[in-house]
């Protein structure tokens, strides 16, 4: 039940990025959730279901107010916490509701993503659109601002830490430039 919890969250994560698509995902997920709890009121486990509707409800009315705010153009951006909220309320909903196996069917989606996106992720399959980060050896300027900072003394280093910042602001309005302080960039 663990991974059932660890599953919901990363595959409501897996598509974050875009203006709404996690909102949208997670009230569809949870109308779909909704659905099924309201036609299995007539099992055995009817106090399970009811349970899972007053987990689901408040969720689902969080989810469209934030659905309004975060549809494109979006002027609320959700990130990692309410993709980590809408994932464990579908796994609790889910475990302590007495469908758990059910509640993978209405992830069948992210599945089949993952699926898709698996021979890039192994290296198998060339992705370009993704930059992903290497490791750019320093140069002679950033050991030599190192050794400046560590011979000054904590009145200076806060001078100079200013200068840094400032400097490294100004190399990065050039997309081009590397930065003298910096050790990484991206590969377009």
């Amino acid at each position: 039940m663990s991974l059932l919890a660890v599953f919901c969250t990363n595959a409501i994560n897996i598509l974050a990025g875009l203006n709404g698509l996690e909102a949208g995902q997670s009230f569809v997920i949870g109308c779909a959730v909704l659905t099924h709890n309201i036609l299995e009121l007539n099992n055995s486990s009817r106090e399970a279901h009811i349970f899972s509707i007053c987990f689901i409800l408040p969720f689902l009315a969080n989810t469209l107010a934030l659905l309004c705010y975060n549809k494109y153009p979006s002027k609320v951006f959700v990130g990692d916490t309410f993709c980590y909220y809408a994932g464990m309320t579908f796994a609790v909903v889910g475990i302590l509701g007495h469908f758990s196996k059910t509640l993978l069917i209405f992830f069948v989606p992210q599945i089949i993503n993952f699926l898709y996106s698996l021979p890039q992720l192994i290296g198998i399959v060339h992705c370009p659109r993704h930059r992903l980060p290497t490791l750019v050896p320093p140069s002679r300027v950033s050991y030599f601002i190192g050794s400046i900072r560590r011979r000054a003394n904590s009145s200076q280093s806060n001078r100079i830490s200013i200068l840094l910042i400032s400097f490294s602001s100004s190399q990065a309005q050039c997309p081009r430039r590397l930065c003298a302080t910096s050790f990484w960039r991206f590969r377009s």
